[in-house]
């Protein structure tokens, strides 16, 4: 299972997207594995298009 900080939530007002590299993105054609910085540059949200910048890290909850 990712860690939090290996999962990305889509900071974007209508969304809400969590980006899990143990699922990776169909929509997107990215397979499971891929870390979020490893995404293309180009990738954006399957949700709401957003690009990778409106994305932020998870936060652990130790």
């Amino acid at each position: 299972m990712a860690n939090p900080e290996d999962m990305w939530q889509c900071q974007t007002a209508s969304c809400g997207y969590i980006y899990n590299p143990d699922k990776g993105d169909r929509k997107g054609k990215v397979p499971k594995g891929v870390k979020f910085q490893d995404l293309p540059e180009e990738w954006k949200c399957p949700i709401c298009g957003a690009t990778r910048k409106a994305f932020k890290a998870l936060l652990g909850s130790d």
